[in-house]
């Protein structure tokens, strides 16, 4: 990632003073069909980000973040609209009329050599196996398609929202074995992702923020980074493609590696049996745990900070 890219991204990450009275929840329509998902409004503040209780050195040390204000999506990325993105003649097909010219030539994924479902099935269940370059994509076809600027969370970002406004390991408490009832994680998903928005949901509104799917951040993952953060919307871009900073555990994990602060970090073996030279830029073909959830800022940025973050070019994966 370009310094260049680095200061715009955090030039519009920035809002100072803002009219707030437009900041409610919405459903975000797709042109064309009857599809939409929902926007919840995450109030700005300030947290406690990290655990200096965690076993996982990586959570240290705790310290003070200042976050503005944004909308997160209440439910991970389904399916049923992700696969317009991945599938154009499948977009073509269900939209009605034209999709237009801006959409109709956006660079969109190969088709998968293999089921990227995994065989759990689509309605309603989180999309899964997509890179980060992928998701980011996916976020630009979504600009294309609704004129609205969506993002990938920043790992802060995913943290404050996560804990809404709490400072337990959890946002319903400290005792893991409550988690079922908000999650669905190892010991209840019976090794499958499950439909969106059954659990409860936090107190921000956000379902499945633990469990069912893994969700992408913007971070570089640097288990020290908390030793140098910033105070202010922090940001760690990174130039290198592994490793990078996933949340929220997922279907696959048990109760007990889960919570608000846990970091992941992508693996390359998630695409090791790829036989492209070089590997997809679009798919983990062994990663069906992780998934997507949005962000769109308060402040809309300008046109030419919109396509810096999306015109990020794929770094080429040997």
């Amino acid at each position: 990632m370009s310094k260049s890219w680095v200061f715009v991204f955090l030039l519009f990450l920035t809002l100072g003073e803002k009219d707030y009275s437009e900041f409610n929840a919405y459903d975000q329509s797709i042109e064309g069909t009857d599809l939409y998902f929902s926007m919840v409004p995450i109030p700005a503040g300030s947290f406690i980000m990290g655990s200096d209780n965690s076993g996982f050195l990586d959570e240290k040390p705790a310290h003070s973040v200042k976050i503005d204000a944004f909308w997160m999506s209440a439910h991970e990325v389904t399916w049923d609209i992700f696969e317009l993105f991945v599938d154009k003649n499948y977009e073509l097909a269900i939209s009605e009329g034209p999709i237009g010219d801006q959409v109709d030539g956006l660079s969109r994924p190969s088709l998968p050599y293999l089921d990227m479902t995994f065989g759990m099935g689509k309605e309603s269940k989180p999309a899964v196996g997509m890179t980060q370059y992928g998701a980011i994509q996916f976020c630009h076809w979504l600009y294309l398609k609704t004129g609205v600027f969506y993002r990938l969370p920043t790992e802060a970002e995913w943290e404050y929202a996560a804990k809404a406004g709490t400072d337990t390991r959890y946002f319903f408490g400290e005792n893991s074995s409550d988690l079922g009832d908000y999650a669905w994680i190892k010991e209840n998903s019976e090794e499958s992702t499950q439909k969106v928005g059954l659990k409860k949901p936090n107190p921000w509104g956000l379902f499945d923020i633990y469990g069912n799917v893994m969700e992408w951040t913007m971070d570089h993952y640097d288990p020290n980074y908390y030793e140098e953060s910033s105070e202010i919307n922090p940001l760690n871009p990174s130039t290198k493609l592994y490793p990078r900073v996933v949340r929220g555990g997922s279907f696959k994990h048990p109760a007990e590696e889960i919570s608000a602060t846990r970091r992941f970090a992508t693996d390359p073996k998630w695409k090791q049996l790829d036989p492209q030279i070089p590997k997809s830029q679009w798919w983990f073909p062994e990663a069906p745990f992780l998934g997507i959830r949005l962000v769109r800022p308060l402040e809309t940025p300008s046109e030419k900070e919109i396509q810096a973050y999306y015109g990020q070019a794929p770094i080429d994966d040997y």
